[in-house]
């Protein structure tokens, strides 16, 4: 699924880093980006909770979705990139 939505993003014009578990040094490797989406069903509530801290001291927007859908994410794209 990780290149599944890699490539979705690249239809979008997006930039993309998947991260399937969380690794060390997880806030570093995330870096300042515009965007994250969460696919709630999926990550762990640490891998939650250390983006929601990050988007607060960066204010970068996080958009949390329950279904990890091929579907899913392109409507959160639709809704906050240019195709």
């Amino acid at each position: 699924m990780a290149t599944k939505y890699k490539e979705i993003c690249s239809s979008y014009n997006c930039k993309s880093k998947v991260f399937t578990q969380m690794p060390a040094d997880f806030e570093n490797k995330l870096g300042s980006p515009d965007l994250v989406v969460l696919f709630t069903n999926t990550c762990s509530h640490k891998m939650a909770h250390k983006v929601d801290q990050k988007a607060q001291k960066q204010s970068f927007r996080v958009a949390k979705i329950h279904n990890a859908s091929a579907n899913a994410l392109k409507t959160v794209l639709e809704q906050f990139c240019i195709s």
